[in-house]
């Protein structure tokens, strides 16, 4: 049985949640590539320490130099800071170590097209860990607009809203740099989206917004939420809102797509669910159908062969999971890889630019 050692830069949020998923992924796809967990390290010796022992890895990192470096550790998994991701993976590369980077990839565009370089040079797997869109839910919508099953596309929009920052008396490290600012943080999610759903983006017309100035007495360095119109390369018009301060909002990660033969809603917050309508039969008849997610549906099985049961969001991890394992044992590129984030990127640095100049921006 091939093995193969996962080293984790970062023992957070992310951390913990790519730790469990390569933790399960081996039994729940019955990968032949299967996984171990040999090392992991956090911001201190301390809290890697921590992470080893409670995620169950074989040791903790000093640092994220000493994970890279370490010869039992044949893949690594970024879930550091956005600053810190390109020189991990430039490291990694050097290495000849496949790398899965949480997103967004980088700080800027410079920063991912030199990631993209290293990982060309390289020529090992790369994939920028974007889960939302690995839902079964999720494929089956991809499925659907690859099949033509609603005709041709009209018109598509795409948000993702909370409400972590909702409150102006609270501040904290998210309140300061671009990289933590809703553009930065959030948006990244429904760009990705879109580039998934509708293809290349042509140009932007942006604007981002700081709604609170100050937080906690502090002032605020960072934006809170962005709108944008979109012209994809393929003539579709659509429109992106994100934002952190959608008062209510848990995880409004959420898609529209309209067709000339139908149309599809998404909501992440009922992530098992597509709302589908079809023009179709007698008119009477017609109406959007909720269709729940089931075996039939991409990478559900392997959780449960219950229809309507449903996953959750530590399982989108684990999708994850199992497609950077296979690209590593078939040697070919799974989606999203660097170059798909680097797209993202550029939408990104569009959107900065035609808020500058209040106008449409070519990305």
């Amino acid at each position: 049985m091939a093995t193969i050692g996962i080293g984790v830069i970062g023992g957070g949020y992310m951390g913990k949640a790519h730790s469990a998923a390569f933790a399960a992924v081996g039994t729940v796809f019955e990968t032949t590539l299967k996984p171990r967990l040999a090392a992991i390290c956090g911001a201190s010796e301390a809290s890697g320490a921590r992470y080893a022992q409670a995620y169950g890895f074989d040791r903790a990192g000093a640092n994220w130099q000493d994970v890279v470096e370490d010869p039992k550790v044949g893949a690594v998994v970024i879930a550091s800071p956005q600053d810190t991701h390109l020189e991990i993976a430039q490291a990694a590369f050097t290495l000849g170590k496949p790398v899965m980077c949480e997103k967004p990839m980088g700080l800027d565009v410079a920063e991912a097209e030199a990631m993209c370089a290293a990982a060309d040079a390289a020529g090992v797997p790369h994939m920028v860990a974007y889960n939302y869109i690995r839902t079964p839910a999720a494929q089956f919508v991809r499925k659907l607009l690859a099949d033509g099953a609603l005709g041709q596309i009209t018109s598509f929009r795409v948000e993702h809203t909370e409400d972590f920052f909702a409150d102006a008396t609270v501040s904290s490290w998210r309140a300061h740099g671009a990289a933590n600012g809703c553009l930065g943080d959030l948006a990244p999610h429904p760009i990705n989206a879109a580039l998934a759903l509708m293809g290349p983006v042509a140009e932007v017309n942006a604007v981002i917004e700081t709604v609170h100035p100050t937080r906690g007495g502090e002032s605020v360095t960072n934006d809170d939420q962005v709108t944008m119109m979109m012209r994809f390369d393929s003539g579709v018009l659509g429109h992106l809102f994100a934002s952190r301060v959608a008062t209510g909002r848990k995880m409004g990660y959420v898609y529209e797509i309209f067709g000339t033969r139908g149309a599809v809603r998404f909501d992440q917050e009922d992530q098992n669910s597509v709302h589908l309508y079809l023009a179709e039969g007698p008119e009477a008849q017609r109406g959007f159908t909720r269709v729940l997610t089931g075996p039939e549906h991409p990478d559900y099985l392997p959780f449960c062969q219950g229809p309507g049961h449903g996953t959750g969001y530590q399982d989108q991890i684990i999708i994850e999971a199992k497609d950077f394992l296979t690209a590593i044992d078939t040697g070919q590129p799974v989606w999203p890889t660097f170059h798909d984030g680097l797209a993202v990127h550029r939408v990104m640095a569009a959107a900065r630019a035609s808020d500058a100049s209040r106008g449409w921006q070519a990305v």
